[in-house]
């Protein structure tokens, strides 16, 4: 019998990371023997517990362990990060450790080395002379670089639940179901667009083109120009919808107030992109005078960043497009720094990307039509992540109604 004891501590309790470690043991075909267990007796206390681990088979402990250390447990023994180098470029070491959007800490040369950014779906590369550790995806790593591998010196620090407060945020996202009232949802969203604004922090969308053909267009340039939106992650397609919707008023040729096909609107898509390409891009059409309103205007106007990342299925693209997929997603990493609430509507796939790139203490808002595509975006067990089926136009109409009245609730009490 193979056997490991491991830690946890911290708010485990009320953050249900201890039912869902000794879940994750028992689903693994592994034993657990909870040695010491101790419970805060207040909110804000502290537990800890002290579980021995064991299996007849050494890979089953081993692969345990694993998806016990994605919930914060740490092995009893403390060990130094094992390193190996990458054997060529783009090419990571066997056995290199994949990380999560967790906080993840590594012991080396016994420090605790914090790795930058908390990502999933990377490696992690170590400076050991510079004392640091970055989190790399394959393209960044070199021939010769150390890379982590097993699982030895490896902490992660999962999110837990709020103890300063109550979190009507935390509440929403574990409890809100389809018959719950969507207005109780809109209105927390509404107070973290607030909150991040007055804390400094940056909010992040993430569209597709139903925004346009939906009719929400105007809502969403509205939040923008009220300075809700820091960064715009979308494709060309939104921006092409959007650019046609301002310069003829159709989508894909339907004219949006009558919901009928117009003369020949089938090639307005490609004469709206022709009409930025050669005016040299969207800001300087904007600039010329040529894109007067719109989702794009708006984002030029008010300095919100914009990484537009390509498809095959474009047409065109618009100059601004990214239509190598690499550059994208390091266009993405980049534009995300300070953000700590990011919206996502109407784009299943794009959204998926992104919230790859996100820390886990980002939180985060799906929107969707499709209920499927919510239940992708948010998973239960993670208290910053809320998503809410409904059709996206009457959400932006309600989420900015709920802005404004916010906005002048506070202006009134001055």
């Amino acid at each position: 019998m193979f056997s490991e004891t491991v830690e946890l501590r911290g708010h485990i309790i009320d953050s249900l990371i201890l039912p869902k470690v000794l879940d994750e043991i028992l689903t693994r075909g592994a034993n657990f023997k909870i040695d010491e267990i101790k419970i805060g007796q207040n909110r804000v206390d502290q537990s800890y517990a002290r579980i021995e681990v064991s299996s007849p088979a050494e890979e089953t402990l081993n692969d345990t362990l694993l998806r016990l250390r994605q919930h914060g447990a740490e092995v009893l023994e403390k060990a130094a990060v094992q390193l190996a180098a990458a054997p060529s470029d783009g090419v990571f070491p066997d056995d290199f450790y994949v990380t999560t959007n967790q906080r993840t800490v590594i012991c080396l040369d016994g420090e605790e080395v914090e790795v930058q950014p908390a990502i999933m779906d990377c490696g992690i590369a170590v400076d050991p002379a510079g004392k640091t550790a970055t989190a790399v995806r394959f393209h960044e790593v070199r021939n010769g670089t150390q890379v982590v591998v097993g699982q030895k010196g490896i902490r992660v620090v999962p999110v837990q639940r709020s103890t300063s407060r109550t979190d009507e945020f935390e509440f929403m996202a574990t409890s809100l179901s389809s018959e719950q009232p969507k207005s109780a949802a809109i209105r927390q969203m509404a107070r973290e667009f607030t909150r991040a604004r007055a804390d400094g922090g940056k909010t992040l969308l993430v569209a597709g083109p139903p925004v346009v053909h939906t009719g929400a267009s105007e809502h969403l340039e509205n939040l923008i120009n009220a300075g809700h939106v820091d960064v715009l992650f979308a494709g060309n397609g939104l921006a092409v919808h959007d650019i046609e919707h301002a310069l003829f008023g159709t989508y894909l040729g339907v004219d949006l107030h009558r919901g009928a096909a117009a003369d020949r609107g089938h090639e307005n898509q490609l004469r709206a992109i022709n009409a930025i390409r050669r005016a040299g891009g969207i800001a300087a059409a904007v600039d010329s005078g040529l894109l007067q309103k719109g989702i794009m205007h708006a984002c030029v106007q008010r300095k919100v960043k914009v990484v537009l990342a390509g498809s095959i299925r474009d047409d065109g693209p618009l100059p601004e497009v990214i239509t190598d997929t690499v550059e994208a997603q390091k266009a993405m990493r980049a534009a995300l720094e300070g953000v700590t609430v990011a919206l996502m509507m109407g784009t299943m796939l794009h959204s998926m990307a992104t919230a790859s790139l996100l820390p886990a203490t980002v939180k985060t808002l799906c929107v969707d039509i499709n209920p499927a595509a919510v239940s992708k975006l948010t998973d239960p067990r993670n208290f910053q992540a809320l998503g809410l089926v409904t059709d996206i136009e009457l959400f932006l109409r309600e989420l900015l109604t709920n802005l404004s009245t916010a906005a002048n609730g506070s202006a009134g009490s001055k």
